[in-house]
């Protein structure tokens, strides 16, 4: 029994996981991304106005002439560090710096900009972004600062690292949901597929334990103990009831012998043969209903003993034959419908009876002048074994009660009867792992059993 992934508790359990993990772990780090970008971006900017005060400082002690010199033994500080200098008087003439003109499109002073250089790197001339603070000196204008390739280089590697990190914690938690899922589908399948056996009949079977001593192996053995106490007041159960029923067995049979030897040989008058018939009567039903509550407690109780292929399609042509006489004398008319060799793993007794219960029943209660269907059909997935009639059938509402035992219609107390056919017929479709029906046919009933295929 499969269940599909999205539909598994522990399938939605563990994507609800990975979704909070991931969207956790992923603005964690894309924070510490934005936090790492902003701190490098005010290191750059400090550095920039302390070479700015710096600056200040020497035109304030030394005039432009200081200025201008201490400008000149730094413009070879581009090659080693990135920094970016212009100094321009108040005409706009270039005094000292490293820059050969004022950027275009750049304030006068007061604000931070970025924009782009070009230098001539090995021979070719080669884009730099550089970020630069402007500050006005007595009417001299100063442009202070730095090359920012190296930083954006760094930027572009944590924001890489960044979207990786994020990426392979998803994998990661999609794998680990992905094992934890099917780890824990695996224990509920076993557990699921233990728990079929045991309802199909066997009560020996209980449920796994993988020695780990965790929640399921806790609720395992509980279980396993409940199980224990089950199959020992069950067998108990069985014991006892099949007992009373081989021992009434014996002395019913006894009476009735009795009772027809002594109808036989004794003259009787016509009431007292009456009555005599009738208590026979009783006898005879009472040892069907021993009969058919014995095969009901086999059928539940038959487990793996007796398996062997068991072709439907045959056994249905042989009762087939067997039951075809007495419709014609009840003017009924039985029809069979097989589709080829329907095979499958069962028990052989147990199903003819299922065929029989099912043909007695739709022959009985089915008028004269009434039609009985007997089909079976199989395919690679299952086999279909049906019996429709256009009798008077079974309401909707009672079709579920009617596979209980003892169960019959108040319109049918005249007939003779016991209420466990059916309920025989749901025991051996449960010991096979199949499906029982009751449908409509409009009119009439149509129960159909359906049964997982096997090849011989």
């Amino acid at each position: 029994m499969s269940t599909p992934r999205l539909r598994s508790s522990t399938a939605r359990l563990a994507l609800l996981y990975l979704c909070g993990v991931v969207l956790g772990v992923s603005v964690l780090l894309w924070t510490v991304f934005l936090l790492t970008q902003r701190a490098m971006d005010g290191q750059v900017d400090l550095v920039i106005q302390t070479e700015i005060e710096s600056l200040s400082e020497d035109f304030r002690g030394g005039g432009l002439q200081r200025l201008v010199e201490v400008l000149d033994h730094r413009v070879d500080d581009w090659g080693r560090l990135g920094a970016v200098y212009l100094l321009l008087d108040p005409q706009g003439q270039q005094l000292a710096g490293n820059l050969s003109s004022w950027p275009l499109n750049l304030a006068p002073q007061g604000e931070w900009r970025e924009f782009e250089i070009s230098a001539n790197e090995h021979g070719r001339e080669v884009s730099h972004p550089v970020r630069a603070a402007l500050v006005a000196l007595d009417g001299n204008r100063l442009l202070v600062g730095t090359d920012l390739s190296e930083r954006r280089r760094f930027t572009q590697r944590l924001r890489v690292t960044t979207l990786w990190a994020m990426g392979l914690t998803a994998l990661l938690m999609a794998l680990t949901g992905w094992w934890f899922s099917r780890r824990v589908a695996a224990r509920v399948r076993a557990v699921a597929q233990a728990c079929a056996r045991i309802i199909s009949g066997d009560l020996s079977r209980r449920l796994p334990l993988d020695g780990s001593f965790d929640e399921f192996d806790q609720l395992a053995g509980a279980v396993n103990v409940m199980l224990d106490r089950i199959e020992q007041q069950t067998a108990a159960v069985r014991t006892t009831f099949n007992s009373a029923a081989h021992d009434l067995r014996a002395p019913l049979h006894r009476i009735r012998s009795r009772l027809e030897a002594q109808l036989q040989h004794s003259a009787l008058d016509a009431e007292g043969s009456k009555a005599m018939q009738a208590t026979i009567g009783d006898l005879e039903r009472v040892q069907h209903t021993l009969a058919m509550l014995l095969q009901i407690a086999q059928a539940e109780a038959a487990g793996g003993a007796a398996i062997e292929a068991v072709d439907l399609a045959e056994l249905a042509q042989q009762l087939f034959e067997l039951y075809a006489p007495e419709a014609r004398e009840r003017g009924v008319e039985l029809l069979l419908h097989s589709g080829g060799a329907a095979v499958i793993k069962g028990h052989r007794q147990l199903l003819a009876q299922l065929c029989t219960n099912l043909l007695e029943n739709a022959i009985k209660y089915v008028p004269a002048g009434g039609r009985v269907e007997f089909s079976v059909h199989g395919d690679a997935s299952r086999i279909t074994v049906s019996v429709g009639d256009n009798g008077p059938g079974i309401p909707e509402a009672a079709r579920g009660s009617m596979l209980l035992p003892f169960r019959r219609l108040e319109r049918d107390a005249a007939v003779p009867g016991s209420g466990l056919g059916l309920s025989l017929v749901a025991a051996v479709v449960r010991l096979h792992g199949g499906t029982l029906e009751l449908c409509e046919n409009a009119p009439g009933l149509l129960v159909r059993c359906a049964f997982p295929a096997r090849q011989a």
